[in-house]
């Protein structure tokens, strides 16, 4: 396989537009079933919304025909433009301090093993909204003990005291994506930093050094293989545990293109780098997203992480 195959640095001026052919390995199974009407009546009922229906998350009939989803919380508004994301964007409604308590209630609803908890960025708060992650980890905690819970956090500005806020509430994984490789940051994520990123994902065990730490990366929006495996080095300096690696998938017309697919077998050879690493659990294809298979990293690692940090 070659080790370099986009070599030539990308000009977001001169980006072709026309739509890439789907290669055969993307398959994506449609929405369907008993369990899955039957989580989109309880979102529904509860005024709650997921990432997997806001994102358009390709493994949503997957998911949600398990009975699994990834809850969104701070509204459904982001304040951000990131040129990847689904999620509208613009002036988000007030804080709704009742949505930790409708999301644990769901939680129960499902008899979960694993929630995992994301949101909008909130960059109109000073917290980001960090307190509502505190909130719906506790109340989870509550009515369903022995769920084990991941946050996907956004990057709070690079705040340490929001950090801290969520992470008083001990997570058993605290996930935040950088999504792409520094070159590309400003291109794919304008309003955020890679500095930000940094500061919530090196700083998260220095404050409990027992909770798994993870993020995740997109390929095909113009980076190198070189590039992602200096952003995994990256990662894994800054003490990351858990990575996901995934092809981006264009949502429409209007949102960046795909440059190019990855072939399987560079999913397995970014796959094979991870490990070698150092990281403990490295998810690495073309579907994958940042909750996928969520539950049995946290089955696998939580106990055996504890040990080495008790």
């Amino acid at each position: 396989m070659p080790t370099n195959p986009t070599r030539d640095r990308i000009n977001p001026e001169k980006i072709d537009t026309t739509p890439v052919r789907r290669p055969n390995w993307i398959k994506v199974r449609a929405p369907s079933g008993e369990n899955y009407q039957n989580l989109q009546n309880l979102m529904r009922k509860k005024s709650l919304h997921t990432v997997c229906e806001e994102a358009g998350c390709p493994n949503m009939g997957e998911c949600w025909g398990s009975g699994t989803a990834t809850f969104l919380m701070l509204g459904d508004v982001c304040t951000r433009t990131c040129g990847f994301c689904d999620v509208k964007h613009g002036r988000p409604e007030p804080m709704d301090w009742h949505e930790p308590e409708r999301v644990a209630q769901a939680v129960r609803k499902m008899a979960l093993n694993h929630a995992v908890i994301t949101s909008v960025n909130r960059d109109e708060r000073r917290d980001g909204g960090a307190p509502i992650f505190a909130m719906v980890i506790r109340r989870i905690r509550q009515l369903l003990p022995g769920c084990s819970i991941e946050v996907l956090i956004p990057d709070f500005k690079g705040s340490l005291e929001a950090l801290r806020i969520v992470m008083s509430a001990r997570p058993e994984i605290l996930n935040h994506n950088v999504e792409t490789v520094p070159r590309l940051f400003k291109k794919v994520q304008p309003q955020d930093r890679y500095e930000w990123s940094e500061a919530i994902l090196s700083n998260a065990k220095k404050i409990e050094s027992d909770v798994l730490t993870k993020s995740g990366i997109m390929v095909g929006l113009g980076e190198t293989f070189e590039e992602v495996q200096e952003t995994m080095r990256d990662l894994r300096d800054w003490d990351v545990d858990i990575l996901t690696i995934g092809q981006y998938l264009q949502p429409s017309r209007k949102h960046l293109p795909i440059h190019r697919y990855y072939e399987p077998e560079e999913f397995e050879a970014l796959h094979t780098y991870g490990l070698a690493l150092g990281f403990k659990w490295v998810e690495s294809s073309p579907l994958v997203r940042s909750s996928y298979h969520a539950g049995e990293q946290v089955r696998a690692l939580s106990a055996v992480h504890r040990k080495l940090y008790q």
